[in-house]
């Protein structure tokens, strides 16, 4: 009955009423789960008839009272307190026939009140059949996850705070899960395959299991499959005869074993020199959002358990792949598919860019189009390099702060100085999406702007420091460029380096901001200018549908006097690049140009 709707019971709470037909006598209590909108607003509570029953059953500690086997028929002893009279009608039916002849004994006894009605509610069916599930009685192994203990549950609530979480609001999803449990971890499977329980039980007189005094093996002869070996003081002859043993025939879940993966990766108990101390806990977790309940809670619990610890100081979330309909890829929805024609296709680096393209935590489309622009910024990386290397190496060897002497090559490397720093941090959150994006847009800065207005001044034998420190910055760009792109694109990376480095790119150091080195901090908004009033000239010249080439008679740029000096520090380069004969600079509130081409020859 519940409580506070069902005033009308009130007196009745803590007494007991008999039940028609079976003669029982059950007490009447109070819980929220009864509706009293519902027939007489008394529910009948019986083990087990759905999940509700078994919820009364665990919380208001009933007494177990078993009817159904395991072949779904009813069984041939009755419970305790039972008219046996009454109750062999039923014997060996299924649930379905044993309710129709009650209902009958009802009518014909005169218990029914009214016209027996059909009624339609919710319950579970079995996935692959026509009937309801019924609910019956077996003995499990159960790990103590805190669905039973309130200080236990709180226990690993806590325990996810001493892990950082990527992205962090999935650790909200990890404290829902722990704190709406209501059981404990049920670990044993009655499967024929997977890791034995390895547990026997003594045998009787009469061959029956005494399941209160468990045969364990010694830790030391661990592995064992009490199906096939024979515990200690036992002969093999012994198995499953009267005061012999009997081996537990269950198997544990799979979560019960791969729960314990950092152990096993750690060689835990293996006598393995100091290895497991060395490597436990471990730095990262990473795997899918939602198995979060599963796999990342079970690992939480053993190591909680057994070491008191959080098995790992992060946590990385992936999300799920979904396929161009924005529907989730599986088996079971026949859209799964496997990367080797993608690969194939594309390369491995394209489908890795495309991979990391995808946020952590965040579901990720199928998309050939991104990995087409991965395949594209791989070709890049390697044309940029052998056209920076046909440059030449600079005349001599010294330091960045001595060779890089041109303020927009400054600007360049102090601009780069900022991806690394972005990069660096994003990489160490885990955050690989971020650094990507990050590399890949000044990347393309690099390539269309930076490169294209510093070539020029590579081969100028008049000026040869100026010629060195265009060399210089560009070498410097491109290995921090590369090194920044292998986590991403590790073949065209590894290729690019070999062309003129001795050693692997992925056995080189991470790259530092150069002004933490040894060169000097420049000001990395410096070369902006420079570059659109470059980009201005090249618009003109395409739509007056002349090559690049083409000769600028004159230049006029107008620009705040502010920029006034970051335009005469990159004058020259922008003269060479742009094929300008005279260029003039006037105030104004904002940088535009009137360019002038000179008549085609």
């Amino acid at each position: 009955v519940r409580g506070s709707w069902g005033a009308r019971f009130k007196p009745l709470f803590g007494t007991t009423v008999k039940v028609p037909l079976y003669g029982q006598e059950v007490e009447i209590r109070a819980h929220e789960l009864a509706q009293p909108d519902k027939g007489t607003g008394i529910a009948m509570i019986c083990t087990f008839g759905d999940t509700t029953d078994v919820t009364w059953w665990r919380e208001l500690d009933l007494e177990l009272r078993v009817i159904i086997g395991r072949d779904g028929r009813i069984l041939a002893d009755a419970p305790d307190g039972v008219d046996v009279a009454a109750y062999e009608s039923i014997i060996g039916k299924f649930p379905n026939q044993a309710q129709k002849i009650v209902v009958e004994q009802l009518v014909d006894s005169g218990s029914l009140i009214g016209e027996p009605r059909t009624i339609q509610h919710d319950v579970k069916f079995y996935e692959k059949g026509d009937r309801p599930l019924e609910v019956v009685t077996s003995r499990q192994w159960y790990i103590r996850n805190g669905g039973k203990d309130s200080d236990l549950r709180a226990a690993l609530v806590a325990r996810g705070n001493d892990v950082v979480w990527h992205p962090d609001h999935m650790r909200h999803r990890y404290e829902n899960w722990v704190e709406g449990l209501n059981s404990d971890w049920l670990v044993s499977r009655q499967r024929f395959f997977g890791v034995p329980i390895p547990v026997w039980y003594r045998l009787d007189e009469a061959g029956e299991p005494m399941y209160d005094h468990p045969l364990v093996p010694d830790e030391a002869d661990l592995p064992i499959d009490p199906s096939t070996d024979a515990p200690a003081g036992f002969s093999a002859d012994q198995r499953d005869q009267p005061g012999g043993f009997a081996g537990d025939p269950d198997v544990f879940d799979t979560w019960a074993t791969s729960s314990l993966t950092p152990e096993i990766a750690g060689l835990w108990d293996e006598n393995s020199a100091d290895r497991f101390d060395r490597v436990f806990p471990f730095d990262m977790r990473p795997q899918g959002h939602d198995i979060i309940r599963t796999w990342l809670f079970s690992t939480m619990t053993r190591s909680h358990h057994e070491f008191g610890v959080a098995p790992w100081a992060h946590a990385a979330l992936s999300g799920w792949i979904l396929d161009p309909d924005r529907k989730k890829m599986g088996k079971s929805t026949g859209n799964a598919q496997t990367p080797d024609g993608l690969l194939e296709q594309f390369g491995t680096d394209a489908v890795r860019y495309w991979a990391a393209s995808g946020r952590p935590g965040v579901d990720t489309i199928t998309s050939e189009d991104q990995m087409k622009v991965g395949r594209k910024l791989a070709n890049k990386l390697l044309n940029v390099t052998k056209f920076v290397l046909q440059f030449g190496a600079p005349s001599d060897d010294r330091s960045l702060d001595e060779a890089v002497t041109e303020p927009i090559d400054r600007s360049m490397l102090a601009k780069l100085d900022l991806v690394i720093d972005d990069a660096t941090a994003a990489f160490e959150a885990f955050d690989y999406a971020r650094a990507l994006e990050r590399t890949e847009s000044f990347f393309w800065w690099f390539c269309d702007n930076y490169v294209e207005l510093v070539k020029g001044r590579t081969y100028d034998e008049q000026r040869p420091s100026e010629a060195d420190s265009a060399k210089r910055a560009l070498r410097e760009a491109l290995s921090t460029v590369q090194r920044l792109f292998a986590p991403i694109l590790p073949f065209a990376a590894e290729e690019s380096w070999s062309w003129w480095n001795e050693s692997s790119i992925h056995l080189a150091q991470w790259p530092t901001p150069s002004g933490d080195v040894d060169a000097p901090s420049g000001d990395p908004t410096l070369a902006d200018v420079t570059i659109e009033v470059l980009a201005q000239v090249r618009r003109a010249k395409t739509e007056a549908k002349r090559s690049q080439r083409a000769v600028v008679e004159s230049l006029v740029i107008t620009a705040p006097s502010a920029k006034h000096a970051a335009i005469d520090a990159g004058r020259n380069d922008l003269v060479d690049a742009g094929s300008i004969r005279d260029l003039q600079v006037v105030d104004g509130d904002a940088v535009s140009t009137v360019v002038v081409l000179a008549d085609d020859d």
